[in-house]
């Protein structure tokens, strides 16, 4: 197939597309986005550095992406075996525990940025 820009944009399209249905479908993904939300206005009021902001980006984005992978793997478990299969159980539970894990690293990191900046703050 040859390269095409407008198959490119398409390709970007689907991809929006994909986060979209994850923040409609997936309440665990509006969690995190609202969490987002009050992680970016606290860099932005607690002025955190560059490198602050470099992992705060880094462990968000792992936390979308293991939601939308686990979201993904759901999606088609259940579209291949809607009754309850424990092999299929087993791997939905390792994709739900790598989100519980991006999110717990999230939370480290946050804490390793925040409370210094916080401190910095208040004295």
């Amino acid at each position: 197939m040859k390269f095409s820009f407008k198959a490119r944009i398409r390709s970007f399209r689907f991809a929006f597309d994909g986060i979209k249905t994850l923040l409609r479908e997936e309440h665990n993904s509006r969690i995190h986005l609202f969490v987002t939300a009050g992680v970016l206005l606290a860099g932005l009021i607690l002025r955190i550095n560059l490198r602050e902001w470099a992992l705060i980006s880094i462990v968000t984005g792992l936390v979308f992406l293991t939601e939308l992978i686990n979201s993904a793997v759901e999606a088609i478990a259940d579209e291949l075996d809607p009754r309850t299969n424990p092999s299929i159980k087993k791997i939905k539970d390792y994709t739900a525990a790598s989100v519980l894990i991006a999110a717990i690293t999230s939370v480290i990191v946050g804490g390793l940025v925040f409370i210094p900046a916080l401190l910095r703050c208040l004295t």
